[in-house]
């Protein structure tokens, strides 16, 4: 059991990780981060092999096929892959948003234990907010950009000989993934933000698809079917134009109603 204040992680199985990969899977903008850890979850079929807690985390319990989880769980494997090493993996999954007063904890917890671990590298997929409601349809891939920023000189090398990432020059990054990154810098260990322009106001799948792919393309390499994302997207999409043209109608016709003179008085 690994802990840090107010916050422990309990192994379930015990799995080498060493020189491997350590996802974080905290809600961000759009749910970005919980949207591509449940994704590559289940599409790399990973084991759970562990748990964080904290008395400060929510009281529940996740029921899924009749078993509890916890609000935040720990999946991992190695998986197989042609002409390079096997891929070892953990991914940190979790459906609730931290308090402030977690963060830190949080962010220290998961770095703690990928250096006892000995992974090599940690990964935080993040939403960069975007004011207009509705981007390019799903479809136009190519259009939403993926950002990233390494802790480290050699964490940016992931990812700076690929075309489809650019680098994050300037900006602010909060929550687990800014803590990672400036206690990533300081002591040495390598962490990665990965980000793509996601909505705030609904969770965004296409974000999420375009950071796996990138995320793919420069470390995973396992060739990642993200089409089910896009059209989950697409969904997404169509539901919220058909509720802001219900909206606009609704609008139209209250302009419309005239006041209604009062007869007497």
């Amino acid at each position: 059991m690994l802990s840090q204040p107010d916050v422990e992680i309990h192994e379930l199985k015990k799995l080498d990780l060493r020189t491997g990969v350590i996802l974080d899977g905290f809600p961000s903008i759009g749910l970005v981060g919980s949207i591509v850890s449940n994704y590559l979850v289940n599409i790399m079929n990973l084991d759970q092999i562990g748990i964080m807690d904290s008395p400060y985390f929510p009281t529940i319990s996740l029921i899924r096929n009749m078993e509890p989880n916890n609000p935040v769980r720990i999946y991992g494997g190695k998986i197989e892959r042609k002409d390079e090493d096997n891929l070892k993996i953990a991914v940190f999954v979790s459906e609730f948003q931290p308090s402030s007063e977690m963060i830190k904890p949080i962010s220290m917890a998961i770095l703690n234990w990928a250096q006892a671990q000995m992974a090599s590298l940690i990964v935080s997929p993040e939403g960069l907010a975007v004011e207009d409601m509705l981007m390019p349809s799903s479809a136009d891939k190519e259009k939403l950009d993926v950002y990233a920023v390494g802790s480290t000189m050699h964490a940016r090398l992931y990812f700076e000989p690929y075309s489809d990432i650019k680098p994050f020059d300037e900006g602010v990054i909060s929550g687990v993934a800014g803590v990672l990154l400036n206690e990533g810098k300081k002591r040495g260990f390598d962490v990665i933000s990965m980000l793509a322009e996601a909505h705030e106001s609904y969770p965004d799948a296409k974000a999420a698809a375009r950071i796996i792919e990138a995320l793919d393309s420069s470390i995973l390499h396992l060739n990642i079917n993200t089409d089910p994302l896009y059209k989950e997207a697409e969904i997404i999409e169509e539901s919220i134009r058909r509720f802001q043209q219900q909206k606009e109608a609704a609008d139209k016709r209250q302009k419309d109603v005239k006041p209604i003179s009062p007869m007497y008085g």
